[in-house]
């Protein structure tokens, strides 16, 4: 075995024995405000996006429903998350697309999904990650840290991360680790105060003379 597939295999196992059943803790009510709140999840923290979308999807549930609110009132409803200027302006413009498009319907490709206001390659694929069975390996801030730290990846640049991440991990387990690497991070090896010591995984792989 080399020296990526024993990481891998070291990764995998700590990964699936502290998080069996990882997955999303995003709050949405179906396949639109999925993607609107991931849109908002961008520079922002899960937990204060879910606060606002657990009143925002009271109010807005279809692209229809955004229509009858003007961008100001979107900001409004959103004003305590980060660039909630743009988003407010991509939520809106994103939905008239949908209906004027799309029916309404969100589309399941990563092109498609690309070319809506607001929704880049790391948006799309988490939106897929969710809803389909396309194999995808969406890499946020969290991920692109432990392939660095990992060193499975150089850490330039996040595209850069994806393909290393997927060269490394088997297909089939790309949606899962994806949720998993994400806990990982926040528990044990967060950007901030980072303990080494700490980090189960930093040092099984050090231990091992793979780092």
């Amino acid at each position: 075995m080399n020296l990526i597939s024993n990481k891998i295999k070291i990764i995998e196992k700590i990964l699936n024995f502290l998080y069996p059943n990882a997955n999303s803790s995003l709050y949405y009510i179906n396949e639109y405000t999925l993607l609107i709140s991931i849109i908002l999840t961008s520079q922002s923290k899960e937990e204060r996006v879910n606060k606002i979308t657990k009143i925002l999807f009271k109010k807005i549930k279809t692209p229809i429903d955004v229509v009858h609110f003007s961008i100001e009132k979107i900001k409004n409803f959103i004003k305590n998350i980060g660039l909630y200027n743009i988003k407010s302006k991509n939520i809106y413009n994103l939905s008239l697309l949908l209906i004027k498009k799309y029916n309404g319907i969100i589309p399941k490709t990563i092109s498609e999904l690309e070319s809506l206001p607001g929704v880049g390659h790391k948006t799309a694929s988490v939106f897929l990650s969710h809803v389909s069975n396309e194999f995808v390996f969406p890499v946020d801030t969290h991920i692109h840290r432990m392939m660095f730290r990992w060193k499975i990846s150089n850490g330039k640049n996040v595209k850069q991360t994806e393909k290393d991440a997927k060269r490394a991990f088997k297909k089939k387990n790309w949606k899962k680790l994806h949720f998993q690497i994400i806990s990982y991070a926040k528990e044990y090896s967060p950007s901030k105060k980072w303990d080494p010591k700490k980090d189960i995984i930093y040092q099984e792989l050090f231990n091992n003379n793979l780092l």
